[in-house]
């Protein structure tokens, strides 16, 4: 299972209602956040500038640094990733 972090040291909240993480938490969600939007505009650079070759490297970089925020993420987010129908836990 994906949430094997603790309640203490959870990062987002969980939604209310459907799947994934909501706001975070506290400093360190929100690094992670701001970490992921420059990573995205250092990618988004790499693209407008580039050709072929850069264009895909810039694609493959989107690719990776999305799937490692996602996985981040859901790691600590309190209670993991599940869908939710609005229900207090």
């Amino acid at each position: 299972m994906l949430h094997k972090i603790n309640e203490k040291g959870a990062w987002f909240a969980p939604k209310r209602y459907g799947y994934g993480a909501g706001l975070p938490l506290n400093r360190q969600g929100w690094l992670l956040i701001a970490s992921y939007v420059a990573a995205l505009g250092g990618i988004g650079l790499l693209d407008k500038a580039g050709h072929g070759g850069e264009r895909t490297a810039a694609f493959v970089l989107f690719l990776l640094v999305t799937g490692l925020f996602a996985l981040i993420a859901a790691r600590r987010t309190r209670g993991g990733w599940k869908w939710r129908w609005g229900e207090k836990e």
